[in-house]
């Protein structure tokens, strides 16, 4: 066996014979470590209020302008810092974007079936439309965040 199976099988044994509580402390542990070095090698700074810490949401604010790069009117004199939130949902979205708070999630097209009862009785029809992927892990949603800001507003060297 080489030394990641090895690893691996100690990992899975660890998980099953730990108590879930001992394990939720370490994600917690984990995560919150993962905001540390956000804060020292990106400067991005947690901003989660009280309430959405009892939901299990985490907001961060970037040192980067709110406007998109990308966008093709910028408004230079808006000071506002970008603001990204990750939910216990799954979903990972823009806290100042219009007046609703958009989804950074990625997407998919997915077929919708619908059966309705008309004038000549029952009759389907189906629709394609647009779903967004949840992230379920928050260290997951963390990184998916991370790489998101590096993506698309990060201009620094790494």
């Amino acid at each position: 066996m080489s030394l990641n199976q090895l690893i691996l099988i100690q990992i899975t044994l660890n998980l099953i014979t730990m108590s879930y509580k001992t394990w939720k402390l370490e994600q917690e542990a984990l995560e919150n470590a993962f905001a540390r070095r956000l804060l020292v090698e990106y400067n991005i700074k947690e901003v989660t209020t009280q309430r959405q810490a009892k939901n299990s949401t985490r907001e961060f604010e970037f040192p980067v302008n709110s406007t998109s790069p990308n966008t093709r009117y910028i408004n230079y004199k808006s000071n506002k810092k970008l603001r990204i939130a990750v939910f216990h949902s799954g979903y990972i979205r823009n806290q100042n974007g219009c007046s609703n708070p958009y989804q950074i999630n990625k997407t998919y097209k997915q077929e919708h079936r619908f059966t309705f009862l008309g004038e000549n009785g029952l009759y389907d029809t189906k629709s394609i439309q647009i779903a967004r992927q949840k992230v379920y892990t928050q260290i997951a949603r963390l990184n998916y965040m991370l790489e998101y800001y590096l993506k698309n507003y990060f201009y620094g060297k790494l």
